[in-house]
Formats: structure tokens, C-alpha cells, sequence
């Protein structure tokens, strides 16, 4: 099975970080994986986004044209990529920053208001892993516990204290839905 997901918003998001939170689960879990990102001047408040595929057999190549998935965190990117979701796609849309729905019928669509969740939080910065949350709970790609186990794997020994922290904003997001 291969699953193509496009992750997008603002830059300074968290987009780039939730995507490779995305691939490096998969590489504990023994896939084949691709992370591209896509980034210059977007990281200062354009639609900064990345492609994540995760497959039982190896990626021929990285660029998703099709994607399963769309996590979006922001209206400017829902209105870049919902056309491109394959029909009975999944869009996880952060409705804290997204004031529509998707326009389109064909879609499974989450709308989970991340970044409120993030603030009752007290980190409005982790409303990327709440959305990553919701998108595991739609999905079923990975369990809690091995994306707990990548989130402690990933974050440098610097960043080991935010662990709990974004473990718990996954959990609020996963709980969301």
C-alpha cells in the first residue's frame, strides 16, 4: 500500500517538521519513504508544504501529483491543493484558519480547530502535531505509541524537553477527531 500525503501552510507552521515526523515513523516502522519539502521565500508567511510518501514498496519518485491525503493549516493552501486529491481522498483541514469547507463532495474531510486546541495548550506552535494527531486518528497509519516513539527519536537532545509537549498535542488532535 502507498499512501501520497501533501502537508501545507504558512511557513513557520511546523509544515516541514510534521512531514518528516511523518517519514521518520515510517522508517521505524520499516517503509519505504520520501520527504520533499518546498520552501525559500514561502517560509515567511507563504504556503510552505511537503510531499510525504509511505509505501510497502519502493518510491519511484518523489513528486505527488495525486495525493491520498491533504493536511492543510491554512486557506491559501486547502485552495492550492484540494483539487489535486484523488476522488475519496482525506483532507484534514485546520478550521481554526480555515473558515470553509471544501467545496468538494467526494472527499473524506476533518475539520479540527488545531490551532485553538494548541492554545488552550498554552503552545500555539504545536498545532501542526494536532493536526497530525487528527490525521492519524482518521487514517490509522501509525498507532500513538510509534508516533510517540518517533516524535522522541527526531527531536534533537536539545529539544528532548518538548517531547511531552507535542506527544500530547497529537493526542489532543487524535482525541478531536
Amino acid at each position: 500500500m502507498t499512501n501520497k500525503i501533501i502537508l501545507a501552510g504558512f511557513g513557520g507552521q511546523g509544515i516541514l517538521f510534521a512531514g518528516k515526523l511523518l517519514a521518520y515513523a515510517a522508517m521505524l516502522e520499516g517503509k519505504y519513504l520520501s520527504w520533499l519539502p518546498s520552501y525559500g521565500p514561502e517560509m515567511r508567511g507563504g504556503t510552505a508544504n511537503c510531499h510525504v510518501i509511505i509505501s510497502d514498496v519502493p518510491i519511484g519518485s518523489p513528486i505527488i501529483t495525486s495525493p491520498d491525503a491533504l493536511i492543510a493549516m491554512n486557506a491559501p493552501s486547502l485552495d492550492k491543493f484540494e483539487n489535486e486529491l484523488q476522488p475519496n481522498g482525506t483532507e484534514i483541514l485546520d478550521s481554526s484558519l480555515i473558515p470553509r469547507s471544501s467545496g468538494r463532495t467526494d472527499l473524506s474531510s476533518v475539520r479540527v480547530a488545531a490551532t485553538e486546541i494548541a492554545e488552550k495548550m498554552g503552545k500555539k506552535g504545536l498545532a501542526n502535531m494536532v493536526m497530525l494527531g487528527a490525521f492519524l486518528k482518521k487514517t490509522g497509519l501509525f498507532s500513538i505509541d510509534s508516533f510517540k516513539e518517533a516524535i522522541k527519536k527526531l527531536l534533537s537532545e536539545k529539544k528532548q524537553q518538548l517531547a511531552e509537549a507535542n506527544i500530547n498535542a497529537v493526542r489532543a488532535g487524535f482525541d478531536a477527531v
